[in-house]
């Protein structure tokens, strides 16, 4: 073994179990913030302690292997609702891990799988353009939602209750929330973030939730910043417009003057008064439809 080099012991772990050699760097989470977001913004992350929780990395069987996700959930009990979390464009770092502790200390199962394991490790890249050339990019929308299926499979197996299911996602993890409720007639709520929703098609991301809401299945709390300068607010006005004429129960809350990642507790863009309010209004809005 001491004249095996890494490459051989890649080559190895290919051959003997049929993954790719990117399969084999991006089969663990990552730990803390993603490069690209130093230096992170630590008087006023928040962080939510383990106490009386279940919480750590587990793997989710997909139909073409294993990818890691983050799970929490109470420490005693069983048929927890289970409430998907969807990451940002920045993988599944300790400000969505500690969003699923958040979950879990009021009686969820909350899960965040890594979407982009097949593509590559953002976590190391310490450029945004980067991220979205390399990887996000490339990421499917039939994988991630195939990957969100496997997930709720998973999460029914191992103490959740996938009778009460919600969703709720960040920024990249915003639009897929939208896209998953019209794909999973089993989602019972869904609550997105400041994720995008029109955007120019490919064959990576051939609809977005404004070509869907005929399709949606759930009610969806869309939440986004007024001043977001990625999303601007007529694309907000036709979303809800299309809302209201389709007869959907979603709705959207624009905070004014507001930034995009109002929720991100670790960035500069973090905004306490309209983060906390958000988080009131998802709660509020998972239990009303009956994700509690």
């Amino acid at each position: 073994m001491n004249d095996m080099n890494r490459e051989d012991l890649l080559a190895l772990v290919t051959n003997k179990t049929g993954w790719t050699r990117r399969d084999f760097v991006a089969s663990s989470l990552a730990t803390g913030f993603a490069l690209a977001v130093q230096p992170v913004c630590a008087q006023t992350v928040i962080t939510t302690d383990t106490q009386g929780l279940t919480a750590g990395e587990v793997k989710i069987a997909t139909k073409d292997g294993d990818i890691p996700a983050y799970r929490s959930m109470p420490a005693t009990g069983k048929n927890f609702p289970v409430i998907l979390v969807v990451q940002e464009i920045f993988g599944v770092h300790e400000h969505i891990k500690d969003v699923t502790r958040r979950f879990a200390k009021l009686g969820y199962m909350a899960i965040a799988p890594e979407l982009y394991y097949r593509q590559g490790d953002v976590s190391k890249m310490t450029d945004t353009a980067e991220i979205f050339t390399k990887v996000v990019n490339n990421v499917p929308d039939a994988q991630v939602m195939s990957d969100l299926d496997s997930t709720v499979a998973w999460a029914g197996k191992n103490g959740g209750n996938v009778e009460k299911l919600g969703i709720t996602g960040f920024c990249w993890g915003g639009r897929i929330t939208w896209l998953y409720t019209a794909h999973n007639p089993k989602v019972d709520a869904g609550v997105a973030w400041y994720g995008r929703l029109v955007g120019d098609k490919s064959e990576m991301t051939p609809t977005y939730p404004i070509d869907l809401v005929g399709k949606i299945n759930a009610p969806v709390l869309g939440l986004y910043g007024g001043a977001d300068a990625g999303i601007p607010n007529d694309t907000v006005e036709r979303m809800n417009a299309a809302l209201k004429k389709a007869g959907k129960k979603s709705e959207i809350h624009l905070y004014p003057d507001t930034p995009h990642a109002f929720n991100a507790d670790y960035r500069p863009s973090y905004r306490k008064a309209q983060a906390d309010d958000g988080w009131k209004r998802a709660i509020e809005w998972f239990r009303k439809n009956g994700v509690a």
